[in-house]
């Protein structure tokens, strides 16, 4: 049985995700801030599955975390866009200070952190998958750099770890419908918009986002390290 690894599992891409490799058979463990959605989610999946309520960007809350002895897939999905719960940047040095640190705690060190406490703990075969964003290729202020940041550690972290026989990529979503991510900050026409954007004109489900983490750590994947996958239905197109 694999033993797997969801940050911010309570809601979003991470409850898809963690639902779809736990329906794989995987045992699961819901890491996230809020005890409420994961011990929901827990109680949900039943056997296999357990909640560990913890801020990932405390050091020493995830020293004390229980975690797994052995992890076959960490998946890092916790994070989101702390300007739009928190206001913004403001005008002063001291708001721009503690705006940009809010998004770089929340969508790169909690990745970090959470990448190194079960580093000694992977398995080989095993796969790490960030979650990022679309963000980081059209910008988005501290919340895009943020997501660039953690895409160019991917690159660093599959070094590390491909002579374990460890992958490591990176998920980039754009528009997803059904997740908390926007909060009450997306009115109709900027909804609109998004759906437009996208060359499949509709919106991506958190189900998307986590059959493509799926993939990732399914043995088809084995030699795909080191890379970002869009996911935005052709928003953001690349060669």
């Amino acid at each position: 049985m694999r033993n797997v690894v969801v940050t911010g599992a309570g809601t979003g891409i991470g409850r898809a995700t963690a639902r779809r490799l736990h329906g794989g058979g995987a045992h699961v463990t819901l890491i996230g801030r809020r005890p409420g959605p994961l011990h929901d989610l827990a109680g949900e999946l039943g056997d296999r599955a357990v909640a560990v309520p913890v801020d990932l960007t405390d050091p020493e809350a995830v020293g004390r975390a229980v975690l797994p002895d052995v992890v076959d897939v960490l998946v890092n999905n916790a994070g989101g866009n702390t300007d739009l719960s928190g206001g913004g940047p403001g005008d002063d040095l001291a708001g721009v200070a503690r705006s940009w640190r809010a998004n770089l705690d929340a969508n790169l060190l909690s990745a970090v952190l959470a990448t190194t406490a079960v580093r000694d703990r992977l398995r080989p075969g095993g796969t790490v998958v960030n979650v990022g964003s679309i963000a980081a290729d059209k910008g988005a202020g501290s919340y895009g750099a943020a997501k660039a940041a953690l895409a160019c550690w991917t690159v660093d972290l599959a070094g590390q770890l491909g002579p374990a026989d460890v992958t490591v990529n990176t998920l980039a979503p754009g528009y997803v419908a059904g997740t908390e991510f926007f909060g009450d900050h997306l009115d109709d026409d900027r909804r609109a918009a998004l759906v437009a954007a996208a060359a499949t004109r509709r919106a991506s489900l958190p189900d998307d986002v986590a059959a493509a983490a799926e993939f990732l750590a399914s043995p088809g994947a084995r030699q795909i390290t080191g890379q970002v996958l869009a996911v935005n239905g052709g928003e953001h197109r690349r060669r």
